[in-house]
C-alpha cells in the first residue's frame, strides 16, 4: 500500500466480538497499525505506548485501530492486561494483514518464515492512505504519529 491509496475494506472482530470496518469511521483520521503477536515484549511495548497518548489522540479525533493474527479472546486478555483503550481487530485468517502487504518474508536468526512486519497506516477522513511507516519502532511510534499529524 502507498500513499495516496484508498484503504482497502475489510470487516473483523474486536476483543468483543463486534464486527469493525474502517468504513465505520469515514469522517475520523484512523491509526491503523498492524503487530505480530499479543503478550511479547515489543507488542506490548507499542500498545502501551498507544494507550499512554490514547488522550492527546481523542483529543484531535483521531481512532487507534491495532490489528494482529492473534483471537479475539487473545485481544480481550491483552487489552484487559494492560488497559488499552482503543480497538484491537482480530484477524486469523489475514484479510486486513494480506490486503495492506504486512504479511511478509522474516529472517530471525537465520531462520525464515512469513509473519506480520509491524507497519503503521494513516487514513484520513475520506479513507485514503496518508501515510505508511514500515518496521516502526514499538516504542516510539505512537509518539511520531502525533508529531506528524500536529504538523499537518
Amino acid at each position: 500500500m502507498n500513499i495516496g491509496d484508498k484503504a482497502p475494506a475489510f470487516c473483523l472482530p474486536d476483543k468483543d466480538g463486534n464486527m469493525i470496518s474502517p468504513a465505520d469511521f469515514r469522517g475520523k483520521k484512523v491509526v491503523l497499525y498492524f503487530y505480530p503477536k499479543d503478550n511479547t515484549p515489543g507488542c506490548t511495548r507499542q500498545a502501551c505506548a498507544f494507550a499512554e497518548s490514547f488522550e492527546d489522540f481523542k483529543k484531535q479525533d483521531i481512532v487507534i485501530i491495532g490489528i494482529s493474527k492473534d483471537s479475539v479472546e487473545s485481544h480481550r486478555r491483552f487489552a484487559e492486561k494492560y488497559d488499552l483503550p482503543f480497538i484491537l481487530l482480530s484477524d486469523p485468517e489475514l484479510i486486513a494483514i494480506k490486503a495492506y502487504g504486512v504479511w511478509q518474508e522474516k529472517k530471525l536468526y537465520g531462520k525464515v518464515s512469513f509473519g506480520v512486519v509491524r507497519t503503521t497506516f494513516i487514513i484520513d477522513e475520506t479513507g485514503v492512505i496518508t501515510d505508511v511507516m514500515p518496521k516502526v519502532k514499538p516504542d516510539t511510534n505512537a509518539a511520531e504519529i502525533l508529531k506528524k499529524l500536529k504538523g499537518k
